[in-house]
């Protein structure tokens, strides 16, 4: 007896994918996904990828912004890399780079963000959004005139916070410039961490720190033992973010311009010192690839956490 097939479904036959497409779960196909992408894969090769590559040839090469180099750049392959290691300057400003940002990302915002994260999550009403907005704003103002702000408040004659504390005069940043520019970034940017910080505590179950409680859990208990595992990977994600942030931060120039004698010039202030200052675009360059490289370790290290946790 031979067997008969039943004709194909029209519906089957117009749900296959058409040739050069291949379906996916918007129903859209590789082709028509790769054209949505397509001006952000732009913007990015344009604004990031390209500066990055063009910054890496800079550093095998002896270019300057005056003079002979300028107008017939020679190769130097690894020189100025060498030179860098060499360079008591860049070992000056590396140190002082990790410096900052231990003391104003991985001290000062984290900790004061979760702090004010921690002592609003439960307010309502006027302090709360005072609070919220003062440090919000301090966040949003450009960081020109956050340095002016800054400035005036630290200034030796008529400084407001030597008029509060009753001692006219103190030079605060002469005297502590490196403190005094860690509690400048803290305070500008603490209302990220706070931000961040107050969305992983509204996902913390109530019954679990209630039942804490109940337990004769302190404080700093329930902190420990049941907070902070479950907004473990938001520290983390916040850690990474803000350290990168802030090892390539150049608002401290403003309110110190890398000095008195060097003692606030962190990377970021050496290279724009070095490449624009000093004209030295080939050794600036090379500096801001080593930066970029240590910036690859911390956000490495900071993944592989973020990879044990899960």
């Amino acid at each position: 007896m031979a067997r008969t097939t039943s004709p194909p479904d029209p519906k089957v036959l117009d749900a296959t994918p058409a040739r050069g497409y291949s379906s996916d779960a918007a129903g859209l196909g590789r082709l028509r996904a790769g054209a949505f992408v397509a001006p952000a894969l732009a913007l990015i090769a344009v604004f990031l990828v390209f500066p990055a590559l063009w910054v890496i040839y800079l550093g095998l090469m002896n270019y300057r912004l005056t003079g002979i180099a300028a107008a017939e750049p020679q190769f130097v392959g690894l020189d100025n890399y060498l030179k860098a290691l060499t360079d008591p300057g860049f070992w000056n400003s590396t140190v002082l780079t990790f410096q900052f940002v231990l003391g104003s990302a991985v001290i000062g915002q984290v900790v004061l963000g979760f702090t004010l994260a921690w002592l609003m999550r439960n307010r309502r009403g006027a302090l709360k959004s005072v609070v919220e907005g003062v440090v919000i704003l301090a966040w949003i103002l450009p960081s020109a005139v956050v340095a002016f702000l800054w400035v005036a408040l630290l200034d030796r004659d008529s400084g407001t916070l030597n008029a509060m504390l009753g001692i006219p005069g103190f030079a605060w940043l002469l005297d502590h410039p490196m403190l005094s520019i860690i509690l400048f970034n803290t305070w500008r940017g603490t209302a990220f961490s706070m931000m961040l910080y107050g969305a992983a505590l509204g996902n913390v179950p109530p019954s679990h720190l209630e039942s804490a409680r109940l337990a004769g859990a302190s404080g700093w208990q329930q902190l420990r033992d049941v907070v902070f595992p479950h907004i473990r990977g938001h520290i983390l994600t916040n850690l990474l973010l803000i350290s990168l942030w802030t090892f390539n931060d150049f608002g401290p120039f403003l309110l110190t311009a890398g000095g008195p004698e060097n003692k606030t010039e962190i990377l970021a202030v050496y290279v724009y010192k070095t490449a624009l200052q000093s004209g030295d675009l080939g050794y600036g360059a090379a500096i801001s690839t080593i930066i970029l490289l240590i910036n690859l370790v911390v956000a490495i290290f900071y993944l592989r956490l973020l990879r044990r946790r899960r």
